[in-house]
């Protein structure tokens, strides 16, 4: 069992972090698809347009500096890729545990590491986008940072068995 235990852990990991370098590969070759949104969001432009009422209440909030909003997506990307970077070394620990090359204790824990930082991108996704109120306009992207978050919350869970 303790195998099979290891074995589930190594492809979770190694998924999360595949799937997010692909998001970060794409942030980096195509950065207006994503940046644009992050833009978006931090000037609550939709909510601005579409609830012109609750916007007054609230566009104290607004970060319309273009400078300030292209450096928060560089942040992002700075995140996302440190994440990567734990998520990738917490994989293979996780293999060299497999091997036994390396202890299991110690993949599990590179693992977690990287799969903290990876719930903490979406969960700060959540926390921030709750600030610029993107719940207005943003729906889609919310429902995805929540999800991720939770992907990242049942994997933790999974490594910290064993």
């Amino acid at each position: 069992m303790d195998s099979v235990l290891l074995l589930a852990q190594t492809v979770s990991t190694g998924l999360i972090a595949a799937w997010l370098s692909l998001g970060l590969r794409d942030n980096l070759l195509y950065p207006s698809v994503n940046e644009t949104y992050t833009a978006q969001v931090l000037a609550m432009t939709r909510m601005r347009t579409d609830f012109p009422e609750e916007f007054a209440h609230v566009a104290h909030r607004a970060i319309t500096n273009r400078q300030l909003q292209q450096l928060a997506f560089k942040l992002v990307l700075l995140t996302e890729g440190i994440a990567c970077l734990l998520l990738w070394v917490g994989t293979v620990g996780l293999l060299m545990g497999m091997a036994g090359t390396a202890l299991p204790e110690t993949g599990r824990a590179l693992a977690l590491l990287g799969t903290l930082s990876f719930t903490a991108v979406w969960a700060g996704f959540l926390v921030i986008g709750n600030h610029f109120c993107y719940w207005f306009c943003h729906e889609d992207a919310q429902n995805t940072h929540f999800q991720m978050t939770l992907w990242g919350l049942a994997t933790m869970i999974l490594l910290a068995q064993g």
